[in-house]
């Protein structure tokens, strides 16, 4: 028989009980052995995880959901807290069990942020901190809550330009770097990643509210960075300096010569570190479509540079190429300037456009007839007329008589006169 799979709770109750345990994406990544771009889209819905997968997230969240219920059952004396060890990942050759939670008081926990091509876990705390400490303080989705009974902290809303700065600072850098490896242009890079944060600055009303934001940029400037229509301009027609490093030059090479498709398959599968679902719903194509990408993409990078056959390897040689040049983005208030400035522009130019619409069509009317004028009937023919004959040829004595008066009249003045009978 075939075993159901264990369930899940819905997407917002597993990010509700993991930041009532105080953790963070990055630990519950660390943990179940993947990254935190897999674990934020657990739970924002978009994808599920299956196997033993499956199984290790269901046991860590009802382990959550019975701390989460005594905890709530505790309203007298102060909560205690509840995490759960991960500083170990599961061995893929044994099956997974759940963790035991342990109630103990954590100490802070800083996430590092997977904002680069290089997959980066978060690196916990010891729980022996010093006494001295500040208290945890659980980030919510609603805002910081101290994981003490205290009460929270007022909170203070940012402002649009604000979240604007802090998703720029957040991706920028990388996605400067991955638009380089996508390109193998600096200039192009840059102005790749400028153009997806003014657009999305324009509509940030709308990228605000989207399940990740930096997917939308990323897949954005990505876009514009593979766009054919940059090799019509006349700064892309002769190529850039390549690296100094020969085995840099090597990788990119091989890099630009494969398809943009596989190029930008194996950049998400291998550098950026999404998982194949992923890869296929940004690239926009079917999950066994994505898998034959990025396999012949891999194939041809082993092919001329067999020391990259192993995908670890391949992983640390982008990442390495990607930090090997130096790429600085632009500030992030010379972007939201410059996506001001272009819609400014923009919006003139539709207000010029309808005015001139407008202006032809009031002088359309203006010089536009004001009554009906019947159109001139076609002729007819008048009846009665004898056809116009055409002349025909002369006779013998027509000729005769034609060549005679020409010749009576050559040697003077002399007239005819009529002889009387």
């Amino acid at each position: 028989m075939t075993q159901s799979p264990a369930p899940l709770p819905p997407p917002q109750q597993r990010r509700h009980l993991r930041e009532a345990a105080s953790l963070t994406q990055a630990q519950v990544a660390e943990w179940m052995g993947v990254t935190g771009e897999t674990v934020r889209a657990w739970e924002s819905g978009r994808t599920t995880p299956r196997g033993r997968r499956r199984e290790a997230y269901a046991k860590l969240l009802a382990s959550l959901t019975k701390a989460d219920m005594v905890t709530n059952t505790q309203e007298a004396a102060p909560p205690p807290q509840v995490t759960v060890c991960l500083n170990k990942k599961p061995n893929p050759r044994r099956p997974v069990s759940a963790p035991t939670p342990t109630p103990i008081t954590p100490a802070p926990i800083t996430p590092t942020p997977i904002t680069s091509t290089t997959r980066t876990p978060a690196t916990p705390t010891p729980a022996s901190a010093p006494a001295s400490a500040p208290a945890p303080v659980a980030v919510a989705a609603h805002g910081p809550v101290p994981a003490s009974g205290t009460e929270p902290a007022p909170l203070t809303p940012l402002t649009p330009a604000q979240a604007f700065d802090a998703l720029y600072a957040f991706c920028a850098p990388a996605l400067v770097r991955q638009a380089y490896l996508l390109s193998g242009r600096r200039e192009l890079a840059r102005e790749s990643v400028e153009q997806a944060f003014q657009l999305a600055w324009q509509r940030w009303p709308e990228v605000a509210v989207d399940r990740d934001p930096a997917g939308w940029v990323r897949a954005t400037a990505y876009e514009y960075a593979l766009s054919p229509w940059h090799r019509f301009r006349p700064r892309y027609r002769h190529p850039e300096p390549p690296p100094a490093d020969a085995s840099d030059r090597a990788l990119l090479d091989v890099l630009l010569s494969l398809p943009a498709t596989y190029r930008r398959t194996l950049l998400l599968y291998d550098g950026v570190g999404l998982d194949l679902p992923e890869t296929a719903a940004e690239t926009e194509a079917s999950t066994p479509a994505a898998a034959n990408r990025l396999l012949n993409a891999r194939e041809a990078v082993a092919a001329r540079l067999p020391e990259l056959a192993s995908p670890a390897a391949l992983h640390r040689r982008l990442a390495e190429l990607a930090s090997a040049e130096r790429l600085r983005a632009a500030k992030p208030t010379t972007v939201r300037a410059g996506s001001e400035q272009r819609a400014r522009f923009w919006t003139r130019a539709a207000i010029a456009f309808t005015v001139a619409i407008i202006g032809a069509t009031a002088l359309t009317v203006r010089t536009a007839p004001t009554r009906y004028e019947p159109p001139v009937p076609p002729g007819e023919t008048v009846q009665g007329i004898p056809p116009r004959s055409a002349p025909g040829t002369l006779s013998d004595a027509e000729l005769n008589l034609r060549a005679k008066l020409r010749s009576g009249i050559l040697h003077g003045p002399q007239r005819l006169i009529p002889l009387a009978e």
